[in-house]
């Protein structure tokens, strides 16, 4: 692999590898696969999990086939890989023909999401075990949530999609991916209203 490959950006990489570079998928594919896998699991959920690392390879073939339609001018190689997984995730979810719950991984460490979201350090020894039930917590509060919802949520959080980003990359009205978003956010505020409030003081 040249080692110039490991400076380009996403995008670049991605025009790379359109025009016949294998070695530019492969950094591609070593950045991004971890934040993809993740993400499709927490879409399907528990009762589709077994199913995670199909979707994933299919996301990553529907990737690689449409690779020519790659516009650098139009959205970052993320957000357009992300779209792909989401409608990957999406179209299982819809074959199942029920809305699932959100999978809890013992390798999928919620303490260190949340915190990741918060902006937190690593808690102290007395802070730990907060923590860890906050996290829990979220995860079962994202459990709740209808697919629809968590996709919103998951790309904003997890991509940094914006209400723009979101409506365009969903085929929503903004006010359709506005409030997906926002009811979202709302329920999960009232789910984990007891550990927002034990965070307020340090704010």
């Amino acid at each position: 692999m040249p080692p110039a490959f490991r400076e380009l950006p996403d995008e670049d990489l991605m025009l790379a590898y359109a025009g016949g570079d294998a070695a530019a998928f492969d950094v591609l594919y070593a950045r991004h696969e971890a934040a993809l896998y993740r993400f499709v699991r927490r879409l399907l959920g528990a009762p589709l999990a077994a199913q995670a690392d199909e979707v994933f390879q299919d996301a990553w073939l529907r990737i690689v086939a449409a690779r020519a339609s790659f516009v650098p001018r139009g959205a970052a190689w993320r957000t357009w890989a992300f779209t792909i997984a989401h409608n990957a995730a999406m179209d299982r979810l819809r074959v199942a023909g029920r809305e699932v719950a959100l999978e809890r991984e013992d390798e999928d460490d919620p303490l260190e999401w949340l915190m990741a979201r918060l902006d937190h350090v690593a808690p102290s020894s007395e802070d730990h075990a907060f923590w860890r039930a906050a996290g829990a917590q979220l995860l079962h509060c994202l459990e709740a949530l209808p697919a629809a919802q968590r996709a919103a949520f998951l790309l904003h959080h997890e991509d940094g999609a914006s209400v723009e980003d979101l409506a365009q990359r969903l085929a929503l009205p903004f006010e359709t991916a506005k409030s997906r978003l926002r009811y979202a956010l709302r329920k999960l505020r009232g789910c984990m209203g007891q550990y927002l409030e034990a965070l307020e003081p340090a704010r």
